[in-house]
């Protein structure tokens, strides 16, 4: 049977305490559709003083690009980039209240685009904030906070990962369907041209038999 002491149960209650912190600490992560000549704004509401960090990349669409803006609560333009395929901007909120993000594809006419944002608000909650920083931790807490920043590191490299699977699977498939247009129209021109030839060669000799046939008469 296996036994945990006091001190290594409250280490894990800590890890896990720390992991659901996470969840509303990070702020808001979307993938999400953006029609042509459309907009979309989201909202995210921020105390002064906290670190943020937008994070955006055009996944599908286009040229894979799209306009991006960012307003603190008074409407002020903090950030604003035209035609941008990915960027990252970090910001400390000089007040409270609601900050406002737009991406926009009103400049586009048919296509479509397919963004992924990633809005973190506040940094990281420490992984045993009850604990003496002044004291050196315990094994089993270095262990938790190598797990934890491990951890940390593979959901970031898989996010990353998956947007370039996605990104090439789009240009794979756009590639697909222009080739397969580019072959259909390459047999038609075929078709036409032998035709054509065929017509015409048909043509030279029913010429030259209607004038062989009025020099005999």
């Amino acid at each position: 049977k296996i036994r945990l002491s006091s001190t290594s149960f409250r280490v894990l209650l800590q890890v896990l305490w720390a992991q659901l912190l996470c969840g509303w600490v990070l702020g808001s992560e979307l993938t999400f559709e953006l029609p042509d000549n459309a907009k979309q704004c989201f909202y995210e509401d921020v105390i002064v003083g906290t670190k943020c960090t937008l994070e955006f990349q055009v996944v599908t669409g286009g040229h894979y690009d799209v306009d991006c803006r960012l307003e603190d609560p008074d409407g002020t333009t903090l950030y604003k980039e035209m035609k941008k395929q990915y960027d990252s901007f970090t910001f400390t909120a000089a007040k409270n209240g609601t900050f406002k993000f737009c991406f926009s594809n009103e400049f586009s006419t048919f296509t479509h685009k397919t963004v992924y944002f990633d809005f973190q608000v506040g940094d990281d909650p420490p992984l045993f904030p009850n604990e003496n920083r002044v004291t050196a931790l315990t094994q089993c807490e270095s262990a938790c906070v190598s797990i934890h920043e491990a951890l940390k590191s593979v959901i970031d490299y898989q996010t990353h990962f998956r947007l370039r699977e996605a990104q090439g699977r789009s240009r794979a498939e756009d590639l697909n369907t222009r080739v397969a247009f580019w072959s259909i129209g390459e047999a038609i021109i075929l078709l036409v041209v032998s035709i054509s030839q065929v017509v015409l060669l048909r043509s030279f000799f029913s010429d030259r038999k209607t004038t062989t046939t009025r020099v005999g008469s």
